[in-house]
């Protein structure tokens, strides 16, 4: 067991970063709002990025390269414009999973340090630790998250349904209206993340391969993703169930400021469940959001890390550690700056998520059936049957969006 949960990483990486506004805020919210109705989206959304996700892990542990260096050899465009969306996105991204991090950190630990100050806070321990303790540190540190977020989640659950007296219906519904739609595609464009996700966890894998003593192939690779990725499924579920048997019933709503909400959202847990609740809560809420933090303030620098030195041919060796200066700066000058509201920026995120992940499926389906893949590791037939329904749905939604603006 020792053996095999060292093995794992890049997956529990890709959790880490995937459980955070999609399944805290935005699960936990449309149970509130929803109750169980939007579960078919939940699944819906799962099944059609698997493919595109699972192709990085697949990609990276089959040719030793990240999916950048896959992009550079379809194309030198392909990549400027994998640059160009990543530096558009990521500071609205890394500002919104902030600061509902610095929110649950008001509620948790009090409000004598104000949300500002909890953000730059948060930021600075992130930076500390990823340029410390580098990769080894933040794969054995994003184990023990991962398992105490899915203990605390679980057994919150658990206890809800235990403790509700109300019937459960699975009715699933289909939103009308242009605020019921809007939340939808917000919804499903961080669920369980953005689609850029597949290239960060691309570079995990290869740290990890490099990290290692021994070789992972690419079977271990795909396992280590899918446990994963059946965590996300899995606490996604749990985060509506939670939401719609505590918070639905009464009728309210959540508030778009971090602090209020973040208190909206331990309270009701506690208020259902009993003030012993309020550590298990706590607990699994704060850690949910700092992983998510963590690991996009890694992976975005990260990724333009690599970008820059493909395009220029060129090694740069203080490019993660300027590209992470670039990522905070940007960020909090996006919070004090331009726009504070949690709701307002997690829309924009999640939005912006949706609308760019046809270039990400397109672009990975395209790489991995190519000559640049080794031929054993092209996609089944059931995985390209899935990867087209999954491109045509996420450009017909897309557009289907755009038109309802």
């Amino acid at each position: 067991m020792r053996r095999f949960i060292q093995k794992l990483g890049p997956g529990l990486l890709f959790a880490g970063a995937a459980i955070g506004v999609s399944h805290l805020v935005q699960s936990t919210r449309a149970g509130a709002d929803f109750g169980f109705g939007l579960i078919w989206a939940l699944l819906l959304i799962h099944l059609v990025k698997y493919p595109f996700f699972q192709y990085g892990p697949r990609y990276a542990s089959a040719t030793g390269e990240s999916l950048l260096e896959g992009y550079r050899k379809l194309g030198k465009g392909v990549l400027v414009l994998y640059g160009v969306l990543t530096f558009l996105t990521m500071f609205t991204i890394q500002a919104a999973v902030t600061i509902v991090t610095a929110g649950i950190a008001t509620s948790l630990f009090g409000d004598f340090i104000s949300i500002k100050i909890w953000t730059v806070l948060i930021l600075s321990v992130c930076f500390i630790i990823l340029n410390i303790g580098k990769y080894q540190f933040l794969d054995v540190m994003m184990k023990v998250i991962i398992i105490t977020l899915t203990l605390t989640t679980l057994i919150a659950t658990v206890m809800a349904i235990y403790n509700s007296s109300d019937a459960i219906l699975f009715t699933q519904l289909v939103p009308e209206g242009s605020l019921e739609i809007t939340f939808l595609i917000a919804f499903m464009g961080w669920m369980p993340a953005p689609l850029d996700v597949s290239v960060w966890h691309s570079l995990w894998t290869i740290e990890k391969q490099n990290s290692g003593i021994e070789k992972r192939s690419p079977k271990t690779a795909l396992l280590d993703f899918n446990i994963g990725y059946l965590g996300t499924i899995l606490l996604g579920i749990s985060f509506v169930v939670l939401g719609a048997l505590i918070m639905h019933p009464s009728g309210k709503s959540f508030s778009g400021s971090a602090g209020t909400f973040s208190v909206q959202l331990i309270e009701m847990y506690t208020q259902s469940l009993g003030n012993w609740a309020y550590i298990i809560i706590g607990i699994a809420a704060f850690t949910t959001m700092f992983s998510t933090t963590l690991t996009t303030l890694d992976a975005s620098p990260r990724s333009l890390h690599k970008t820059t030195e493909l395009l220029f041919k060129k090694s740069f060796t203080k490019g993660y550690l300027v590209w992470s200066i670039v990522l905070i700066t940007g960020t909090l000058s996006i919070y004090f700056f331009f726009l504070s509201e949690m709701g307002s920026l997690i829309k924009v995120a999640t939005i912006l998520s949706f609308l760019t992940a046809p270039f990400y499926a397109l672009t990975n389906y395209i790489l991995i059936s190519s000559k640049h893949t080794p031929k054993v590791w092209h996609p089944s037939k059931t995985l390209h049957i899935i990867s087209c329904f999954g491109i045509l749905f996420l450009i017909s939604f897309s557009i289907w969006y755009l038109t309802i603006l």
